[in-house]
């Protein structure tokens, strides 16, 4: 696989809008998850990572047809860090039909469907007139939103893989680039708070009732979390700066173990990371952290961490990051590519926030402290409900 580089990045999350509000929380150990009031969600003991003031922040008018919470977030996510402006810089440079969108998402606006329920005809069951399905809930809306929003003509897809969404289209933008459709592409992903998501996992009991641990021995289930992460990826300029990133490499599989629980040795999590090594042309003991799926589930974090140790053993400094950002679903790989790049430029590796007392039982070396460093190549995990799974290697330009 050919390198790309990652001009541009941005993310919103929990911990704040942009790179230095991440930067700062993540180095200063400080976690965003607070107790669950979102919306009308008053019956359920958990926490939450909720990005503040998206009730109140507003598409402007060309684009309202498209308003939901997540489009609203992802608008919120490109006017952060000086992304707008760098993607029209490149669309300067490749032309609006060679900038692609890949964006993976998991529930879409599946919110503003929620809430046109309430507002059913009470005779015919009718949805009320305004709510527009393909602008909001449908998956492709938030696709169909970037594209309207820099008025780009080239591809635009999303990738619906649960958890592993946004990081699968790195791998896709990868393959167009390499095939010579596009030039660049708008990747990452975008997903929302809603309240299918929050009793659906608490009908799988699988939400903590505290700010979740992951890989700790006592970690009981997840805090869910929302985001926006955008990456410009494009072919490596001419000359780079040191604390330049790229994509080295990105594997993908799919196991098909079960529809919601890991094979418990991590085989599809063991392919991955396999791929992604041999796209990047390296060897286990070249990765210098690991950014961990770590969902904080008694089986997902086992089959990880098995996974992990088959081929790193406990050479490897790894973490995950949820604990303080929450699981953001669709929007996880994307969010925490960002971060695994954060690594590499801030040279630091994060520890685990609330993971105390790590389990005895996973053999890898889990951070529950920040540690000085100077990483050069970060592998970070994106793992999905029905087994697809996918592995990120990124580095610093030489």
């Amino acid at each position: 696989m050919n390198s790309l580089w990652l001009s541009r990045f941005t993310a919103t999350s929990c911990l704040g809008c942009g790179l230095e509000a991440h930067r700062i929380a993540l180095q200063a150990r400080r976690g965003g998850l607070m107790p669950c009031r979102f919306e009308t969600v008053r019956d359920l003991d958990t926490y939450i990572g909720e990005v503040a003031g998206l009730d109140e922040f507003k598409l402007p008018g060309p684009l309202a047809e498209y308003d939901c919470r997540n489009n609203r977030l992802a608008l919120l996510g490109l006017y952060q860090d000086g992304f707008m402006a760098a993607v029209e810089a490149a669309i300067g440079r490749h032309g609006r039909r060679r900038v692609a969108v890949l964006l993976g998402t998991s529930t879409s606006g599946i919110l503003q469907t929620e809430q046109a329920y309430r507002q059913r005809d009470p005779v015919s069951g009718a949805l009320p007139d305004d709510f527009n399905y393909r602008t909001t809930h449908n998956t492709y809306s938030v696709a169909d939103f970037v594209r309207r929003v820099f008025k780009l003509e080239g591809p635009a897809v999303v990738v619906s893989t649960a958890c592993s969404s946004s990081a699968k289209v790195f791998a896709a933008a990868a393959r167009m680039i390499a095939a010579g459709l596009v030039d660049a592409a708008v990747v990452g992903g975008v997903d929302s708070l809603c309240l299918t998501t929050l009793y659906g996992f608490n009908s799988l009991e699988l939400l903590s009732p505290s700010p979740c641990r992951p890989f700790d021995a006592g970690r009981n289930g997840i805090s869910v979390g929302e985001a926006a992460a955008f990456i410009l990826l494009e072919r490596p300029a001419g000359s780079l700066d040191a604390d330049d990133v790229l994509l080295l490499g990105a594997g993908e599989s799919s196991d098909a173990h079960h529809m919601s629980s890991p094979h418990p040795e991590g085989l599809g999590a063991r392919k991955a990371m396999r791929a992604a090594l041999s796209a990047a042309g390296l060897q286990c003991d070249d990765i210098d952290y690991i950014n961990l799926h770590g969902t904080a589930t008694p089986g997902n974090d086992a089959a990880e961490g098995r996974a992990v140790a088959a081929l790193f053993g406990d050479r490897v400094p790894c973490s995950s990051t949820k604990g303080a950002t929450g699981h953001t679903l669709g929007a996880a790989g994307g969010l925490e590519a960002i971060i695994s790049a954060l690594v590499l430029q801030q040279s630091f590796l994060p520890g685990g926030i609330n993971t105390r007392h790590v389990d005895p039982g996973i053999p890898v070396q889990y951070l529950t402290g920040n540690r000085e460093g100077a990483p050069r190549r970060v592998l970070s995990n994106a793992f999905g409900f029905g087994g697809t799974n996918c592995s990120l290697i990124l580095g610093k330009a030489e």
